[in-house]
């Protein structure tokens, strides 16, 4: 069995380098690019779909859920940081990098929390992973957020083969990892759905 961590579809925000609010839906391009991601993993036999519960992320699990016929799960640990009051600015109007290592937003989580939030959701997916048998599936689909999925894989996954973890993860990009211990990443920031 495979875990697939997916990144949602673009956005409008993510376009204009916007800091994203919980409802930003998808664009027509992120709407396109979720179908593909759908088309790709199209006949695989999914033993679940877990999803963030914000919306760019629901509205890229809903093609994949009609496709693998399976429901959706949601899951709020799987959001992206919350950004707090910061949330709507432009980056460029901002005088920080949301990004620093010391960076806490006001009204928002501290990288501590959102790690921790992190860890816990990966414990809690380990212990479903480890119980699920044989024959449930060929996979496992998460669908989240970049932040979060550069906290899994930098930080939890086995990478010691990858010469370096991108911070920025590609919308819909599909990040596949054997989904036993030691958790080794078998492909990183894939989008080949989204080649013309």
């Amino acid at each position: 069995m495979q875990v697939y961590l997916v990144r949602h579809g673009e956005t409008a925000s993510n376009a204009a380098r916007v800091v994203q609010t919980p409802d930003t839906p998808l664009s027509e391009r992120g709407i396109e690019q979720a179908k593909r991601l759908a088309d790709r993993l199209a006949g695989k036999r999914a033993a679940s779909i877990l999803c963030s519960t914000l919306r760019r992320a629901t509205m890229t699990a809903q093609p994949l859920s009609s496709v693998l016929k399976v429901p959706i799960t949601l899951r709020a640990d799987l959001q992206e940081r919350n950004y707090g009051d910061i949330r709507g600015l432009p980056y460029d109007e901002l005088d920080v990098s949301i990004l620093d290592r010391d960076y806490e937003p006001p009204g928002g989580e501290t990288w501590r929390e959102f790690h921790h939030r992190v860890d816990g959701v990966w414990r809690h997916m380990q212990k479903r992973l480890l119980e699920t048998p044989p024959d449930a599936g060929e996979c496992v689909v998460v669908v989240t957020h970049g932040l979060v999925l550069h906290s899994l894989v930098s930080r939890l996954l086995e990478t010691s083969h990858i010469s370096e973890v991108p911070v920025g993860f590609d919308n819909t990009s599909v990040t596949t990892v054997d989904a036993k211990p030691p958790w080794r990443v078998e492909a990183l920031n894939c989008t080949v759905h989204l080649e013309t």
